[in-house]
């Protein structure tokens, strides 16, 4: 069983940047690759970037690709997604996700492990 705790979600002006977190514990020996999803109000959850176990492997949707970066520091357990020019379609709370796997997907049905989510708003 792994657990996932985000972080850094927050209030943010159009243009601005954050950073958010994915802290991973639990059965943190295993390799997993993991994602990040984010879910609108009153739309389903979706697909925003995802990471191989390696790093070696990135996926990121459309929307968001030039715009945000996926990471990952497999000593400390944690992944990350910087967020530059962030606009207000990008506002959701976003979820981290991991698969007992170390390659990654960006079929959302293809993770084992979710985190609470965190809230991102971007305004206008």
């Amino acid at each position: 069983q792994v657990q996932l705790v985000e972080s850094g979600g927050g209030l943010v002006q159009a243009g601005g940047s954050l950073r958010l977190s994915c802290a991973a514990s639990g059965r943190t020996g295993s390799r997993y690759a993991m994602g990040w999803f984010r879910q609108a109000p009153g739309k389903e959850r979706e697909f925003v970037a995802a990471i191989a176990w390696s790093g070696s492997s990135t996926y990121y949707a459309d929307s968001v690709k030039g715009r945000f970066t996926i990471s990952r520091d497999n000593a400390k357990n944690t992944m990350y997604l910087q967020m530059n020019s962030l606009k207000p379609e990008d506002t959701a709370v976003y979820y981290c996700a991991a698969r007992a796997t170390v390659v990654a997907t960006t079929k959302i049905y293809e993770y084992d492990y979710w985190g609470q989510g965190t809230q991102v708003t971007v305004s206008s």
